[in-house]
């Protein structure tokens, strides 16, 4: 079964609006689609990544009461651990 999240509000009014990620967690795994070449500068993924997590801990804060930072130091290094030792493979086209 899938549940799709709700287009934020923000992006049904927005005047220009661009997709450049989904992601699911599939039968235990990472499966997602994404706009590799949204930005001319790769780098740009690197704020993509660090908003999304301040986005989880805000959100984390209101949802459990744990302080972003502490959401934020733990999504900082599983982030670190994983880029050091992969427990997975990428696999996939685009």
């Amino acid at each position: 079964m899938v549940a799709n999240l709700d287009v934020p509000g923000e992006v049904a009014g927005a005047e220009r609006a661009q997709e450049v990620l989904r992601a699911w967690v599939a039968d235990g795994g990472l499966v997602c689609a994404l706009q590799p070449d949204a930005w001319e500068n790769t780098a740009a993924w690197g704020l993509l990544l660090a908003d999304l997590a301040r986005h989880v801990a805000n959100a984390t804060r209101e949802l459990k009461g744990v302080e972003p930072a502490v959401t934020l130091a733990g999504i900082r290094a599983m982030f670190e651990a994983e880029l050091d030792a992969p427990t997975d493979e990428a696999r996939g086209h685009f």
